[in-house]
């Protein structure tokens, strides 16, 4: 059945194309699988709570009948504001507005949330664009640019709610700048979502079409309730796209965990048991109830552009498992500097077991794809990374390295693999953080340096041992097969080109600082250099002869770092190759130039890379790649098959004479499809 929405009529119907329902949630109160839900242009101000699961053979579907014409808003207009002094404006709200949850009286909190940052879920927005939450009214009065944010310059548009304020009115100030707010768009976000089922289980249901903004979401660590302005709520099979989401508070898309009340936040409420071992708690407890490959998960988030939100574009733990993200834009990810923490990236998933992620264009996030956790099976391929280390001059400070850190292209954290990382371009300063082990990297374009390699995998105790045991899996699923903390190692570099950008001498500068620093080592030097001293494995093999069990010689053989495979890997411009490195071409002589340049749909690479590419590579599959040690799988798709790396990242077929690298013929173009 068809149901049709339009929020224009001026009497709800009964959902017919004739007398249409006037908000999307009535549609979503009685649309049941097989049913199709059209809903008009125009802006729907409502949180839709889906209240029937769809079947894998029979969807339900939310579309907006003109793409992008339908607008699902967390937000509300304000029209009543008083000049109370130059530039300053006063506004109070009717509490019943919020009905039981209130943006403005809520702070941004939850485990790995930096406690030092004071700010609301809600946010006052100035013709679609979220203005800056600052502590003071004398902030607002005389506001200074915010030389943390990437867009210092919107930094004097700011507002304030005084804390203490209990009466039935929420008071906030906001100062316009030269603006008259009785002639701009003046919003605040009133709602927490706008389409997000408040029950689990609501699953095979896809959304295609709308823009989706502006929810007071909170903040989303993989030990809480991850909630989104978007997202499945720990269900199966929801497809998301073709969709605009932008200016949620927190997140986006969740693709997150269910609510363990036992087990919310529980490291900030109960500051007894380290956070790690509360996640291993609530992976081991999501088991028990019933996280599996038949009940969780196989989403697919295609097509959408993601930007402009305050923690992640996409988040989840758990709940994104065997799930495809591809074709996405996803930009502009926590440039305010808002909210600080861990668990910030343009995609930050915990246990992304058996997740593709491909063809997505990541840029302008504080990092671009953070892997946390259970990477086991994810393969991330085909995507293009760019400016996501701080890429504006005046953000090189050291004022902004405890909120920003540098930033990275991709970041893979305490995982044992097995991850693919294959056919991307990573053109920021800093391409990849690998405090992990069990990454494959296959006929990638790399023009930053590795970072962090050897390091990270601790929790930071001040004197005592402190490390951290993650889970592997059973191959393409679930269930747990054990623990392991990170022995480092175990990587595999093949058929890369690796390229030594000219970098900025701030970025330089700010890299000189990190020599006894745990998490990071501020590498600046493009190329597998870091993983020199690592074993090959004829000489790791050697550790273990002789040995017979009980009774020989004590040794370290467990617990020294895992061999490292490279082959294939070209280096140009003054990137290193590391000391075992095999097969390799090394060109110092010519120098070779990038730029990135946009042409119409498609990005374009212009270099004279291919003037000096050697084509002598051998064609990389699953038997080269081998297993990743901890969990004993292979480097294979989701499915069990092998792969095979005959094809770059446009489709194309390799034969015959083979060249490193993500693309063969003689241009680097990126298309999102």
């Amino acid at each position: 059945m068809k149901y049709y929405v339009d929020c224009k009529v001026a009497v709800s119907g009964n959902g017919s194309e004739s007398a249409p329902f006037k908000t999307i949630s009535e549609a979503a109160s009685v649309a049941v699988a097989g049913d199709e839900v059209i809903v008009s242009d125009g802006i729907y101000r409502e949180y839709v709570d889906p209240k029937n699961a769809g079947r894998e053979d029979a969807r339900i579907v939310y579309r907006a009948e003109n793409r992008l014409g339908a607008v699902i808003t967390g937000a509300e207009v304000v029209t009543d504001w008083e000049e109370v002094e130059p530039h300053v404006w006063k506004t109070s709200i009717d509490n019943k507005l919020f009905g039981n949850y209130n943006p403005f009286k809520t702070l941004v909190s939850g485990d790995w949330f930096d406690a030092q940052f004071t700010a609301h879920t809600g946010d006052v927005f100035l013709n679609g664009k979220s203005m800056y939450e600052v502590t003071e009214y004398e902030k607002v009065v005389d506001p200074k640019e915010n030389l943390s944010s990437w867009d210092k310059d919107f930094t004097v548009y700011t507002w304030y709610t005084p804390l203490d304020d209990d009466g039935d009115y929420t008071v906030i100030y906001a100062n316009f700048g030269d603006i008259d707010p009785s002639k701009a768009d003046i919003e605040i976000s009133v709602r927490r979502n706008c389409f997000y089922p408040s029950k689990e289980g609501i699953g095979f249901i896809t959304l295609d079409g709308f823009k989706v903004c502006m929810a007071a979401t909170q903040w989303a660590p993989p030990t809480a309730y991850q909630e989104g302005m978007v997202g499945p709520h720990w269900s199966k099979g929801w497809i998301i796209e073709n969709c605009d989401i932008y200016e949620s508070k927190c997140s986006g898309i969740s693709l997150g965990k269910y609510l363990q009340p036992n087990n919310d936040n529980k490291w900030l409420k109960w500051k007894y048991k380290d956070g790690t071992q509360t996640e291993r708690d609530c992976i081991c407890q999501a088991q028990i109830e019933g996280w599996s490959k038949e009940n969780i998960g196989s989403h697919i988030i295609r097509n959408n552009e993601i930007h402009d939100c305050g923690q992640t574009g996409i988040v989840g733990h758990l709940g994104g498992v065997f799930s495809v993200i591809e074709n996405n834009h996803i930009h502009h990810i926590n440039n305010k500097q808002n909210l600080a923490g861990a668990e910030i990236g343009g995609i930050k998933m915990h246990a992304a077991i058996d997740v593709i992620i491909r063809n997505n264009h990541f840029h302008h996030c504080t990092r671009g794809l953070w892997l946390d956790w259970q990477a086991q099976g994810t393969r991330v391929t085909g995507n293009l990374f760019h400016d996501n280390a701080l890429p504006y001059d005046y953000l090189l400070r050291k004022e902004n390295l405890a909120n920003l850190g540098l930033g990275e292209d991709i970041f893979i954290e305490v995982s044992h693999g097995p991850t693919l990382v294959d056919n991307n371009i990573l053109l920021s300063d800093r391409a990849l953080k690998l405090p992990t082990q069990g990454v494959a990297f296959v006929h990638n374009l790399i023009a930053g340096s590795l970072t962090a390699v050897g390091r990270g995998v601790d929790n930071g105790a001040k004197t005592k041992k402190s490390p951290r045991y993650t889970p592997y899996h059973l191959p393409h699923r679930t269930e747990v097969a054990g623990f392991m903390t990170i022995l480092h190692g175990d990587m595999r570099f093949y058929n890369n080109i690796f390229v030594q950008r000219k970098l900025r001498d701030k970025m330089l500068e700010l890299g000189k600082g990190f020599e006894n620093d745990e998490w990071d080592d501020g590498n600046m030097i493009a190329g597998t250099l870091p993983y020199s001293g690592y074993m090959t494995q004829e000489q790791w093999e050697k550790e273990f002869e002789g040995y017979c069990g009980m009774g020989s010689v004590p040794s370290d053989r467990y617990y020294i770092p895992l061999p490292v495979w490279t082959g294939g890997n070209v280096f140009f411009n003054g990137a290193k190759p590391c000391d075992k490195e095999a097969d390799y071409h090394i060109d110092n002589e010519h120098e070779i130039t990038i730029a990135l340049k946009q042409d119409g749909d498609d990005y374009v690479v212009e270099t004279n890379l291919f003037e000096y590419l050697p084509d002598d590579c051998r064609m990389i599959s699953t038997d080269t790649l081998g297993m990743a040690f901890e969990p004993e799988q292979r480097y294979e798709a989701p499915d069990g098959s092998d792969i095979v790396f005959d094809t770059d990242m446009n489709g194309n077929k390799r034969e015959g004479k083979l060249c490193a690298g993500p693309v063969i013929g003689k241009e680097i173009r990126f298309h999102l499809s």
